[in-house]
Protein backbone atom coordinates (compact mmCIF):
# COMPACT_ATOMS: atom_id res chain seq x y z
CA UNK A 1 0.00 0.00 0.00
CA UNK A 2 1.42 3.57 -1.02
CA UNK A 3 0.94 5.74 1.66
CA UNK A 4 0.08 9.05 1.39
CA UNK A 5 -1.15 12.78 3.25
CA UNK A 6 -5.22 12.09 3.23
CA UNK A 7 -5.46 8.79 3.35
CA UNK A 8 -7.82 7.26 5.55
CA UNK A 9 -6.22 4.06 7.33
CA UNK A 10 -6.18 1.43 9.83
CA UNK A 11 -3.74 -0.59 11.96
CA UNK A 12 -4.23 -4.22 11.87
CA UNK A 13 -2.55 -5.09 15.15
CA UNK A 14 -4.78 -2.21 17.04
CA UNK A 15 -8.36 -1.71 15.98
CA UNK A 16 -9.03 0.19 19.04
CA UNK A 17 -7.17 3.38 17.43
CA UNK A 18 -10.36 3.34 15.48
CA UNK A 19 -9.79 4.76 11.80
CA UNK A 20 -6.89 7.28 10.90
CA UNK A 21 -5.76 10.11 8.63
CA UNK A 22 -2.15 10.28 7.63
CA UNK A 23 -1.06 14.14 8.40
CA UNK A 24 2.83 13.92 7.69
CA UNK A 25 5.04 11.64 6.05
CA UNK A 26 8.64 11.52 6.58
CA UNK A 27 11.54 9.37 5.09
CA UNK A 28 11.05 7.26 7.91
CA UNK A 29 7.59 7.27 9.65
CA UNK A 30 4.00 8.26 9.34
CA UNK A 31 2.41 10.95 11.79
CA UNK A 32 -1.51 9.47 11.47
CA UNK A 33 -4.32 11.15 13.88
CA UNK A 34 -6.11 8.09 15.01
CA UNK A 35 -9.97 8.62 16.21
CA UNK A 36 -9.31 7.59 19.46
CA UNK A 37 -8.35 11.01 19.73
CA UNK A 38 -3.83 9.95 19.60
CA UNK A 39 -1.53 10.97 17.09
CA UNK A 40 0.70 8.62 16.43
CA UNK A 41 4.27 7.74 14.33
CA UNK A 42 4.25 4.66 12.27
CA UNK A 43 7.87 4.09 10.96
CA UNK A 44 8.05 2.89 7.24
CA UNK A 45 9.05 -0.51 8.47
CA UNK A 46 5.64 -1.43 9.96
CA UNK A 47 3.77 0.36 6.86
CA UNK A 48 2.84 -3.27 6.11
CA UNK A 49 0.70 -3.16 9.10
CA UNK A 50 -1.63 -0.58 7.47
CA UNK A 51 -4.55 -1.15 5.67
CA UNK A 52 -6.98 1.40 3.70
CA UNK A 53 -9.93 1.98 5.65
CA UNK A 54 -13.57 3.78 4.49
CA UNK A 55 -13.28 7.41 4.21
CA UNK A 56 -16.16 7.55 6.20
CA UNK A 57 -14.72 5.43 9.13
CA UNK A 58 -12.57 8.28 10.19
CA UNK A 59 -14.00 10.35 13.17
CA UNK A 60 -11.80 13.18 14.19
CA UNK A 61 -11.50 13.88 17.79
CA UNK A 62 -13.44 16.65 19.00
CA UNK A 63 -12.08 19.71 19.58
CA UNK A 64 -11.62 20.34 23.42
CA UNK A 65 -11.55 24.07 24.45
CA UNK A 66 -8.96 25.53 25.64
CA UNK A 67 -8.70 26.16 29.50
CA UNK A 68 -6.86 29.27 31.06
CA UNK A 69 -5.35 28.55 34.20
CA UNK A 70 -6.28 31.00 37.10
CA UNK A 71 -3.64 34.05 38.04
CA UNK A 72 -1.11 33.02 41.27
CA UNK A 73 -1.22 35.09 44.14
CA UNK A 74 1.67 37.56 44.34
CA UNK A 75 4.76 35.76 46.55
CA UNK A 76 5.21 37.67 49.84
CA UNK A 77 8.64 38.43 50.20
CA UNK A 78 10.86 36.41 53.21
CA UNK A 79 11.70 39.43 55.29
CA UNK A 80 8.26 40.09 55.21
CA UNK A 81 6.82 36.89 56.39
CA UNK A 82 9.07 37.36 59.16
CA UNK A 83 7.25 40.43 60.67
CA UNK A 84 3.95 39.06 60.27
Amino acid sequence: MVIKVGNIVSHTGALEWGAGKVMEITSSSAMIQFSDGKNRKIAVSHFTTLQPAAPGSFLPPPEVPAVMKAARAAKVPKAAKKKL
